[in-house]
């Protein structure tokens, strides 16, 4: 019977640690990439559905719903600014800008993940029953390490969003830094 040593050679020991740094080297920016898609395409549909959620809500309760950026999930922040979070509320008393008044309850608040900013044209977007036009504008998402190409919410006169990664002249979107 022989006594063979059942470890590894310096030389397999040396392809296994390339190999593995190879692949690493290759998946790791392709998977940050698709993780910073993953959050913006969050943030995304959660405004998209908040819109649409908005123009619902203003049509049942035939009152003014706006959705404006917040830092604490209870009043309206000042600026163009939406990476902290924002919230969608009844506006009973159509105040321009939107501001919540008491008595008027925040129907949605949502909290802005970190590795996305907002930046918006509008500082709120106010929409109302199907008779008068929404606020349109647009809202743009970028990724904080710039990894992926940032993305714009667009909102319509008639509070219609929807989704695009270029502008109307065929440009891409910028984020400003």
């Amino acid at each position: 019977m022989t006594n063979r040593n059942q470890g590894f050679t310096l030389f397999e020991l040396l392809m296994t640690v390339l190999l593995v740094a190879l692949i690493m080297g290759v998946a790791l920016p392709t998977f940050s990439a698709t993780v910073a898609r993953q959050h913006q395409r969050v943030e995304i549909d959660a405004l998209f559905h908040a819109i649409h959620r908005a123009r619902k809500e203003s049509i049942m309760r035939r009152k003014v719903v706006s959705l404006c950026p917040s830092t604490d999930g209870h009043d309206c922040a000042p600026g163009d600014d939406w990476s902290r979070g924002w919230i969608l509320f009844e506006n009973a008393d159509r105040d321009s800008p939107p501001r919540v008044d008491p008595g008027e309850p925040v129907l949605v608040s949502h909290r802005v993940s970190e590795r996305v900013r907002i930046t918006a044209n509008r500082r709120a977007f106010t929409l109302r029953a199907t008779f008068l036009r929404a606020t349109n504008g647009t809202l743009v998402f970028c990724d904080e390490n710039a990894e992926i190409m940032p993305r714009a919410l667009i909102v319509s006169y008639t509070g219609r969003p929807r989704v695009a990664s270029h502008t109307a002249d065929r440009e891409p979107y910028s984020c400003a830094d």
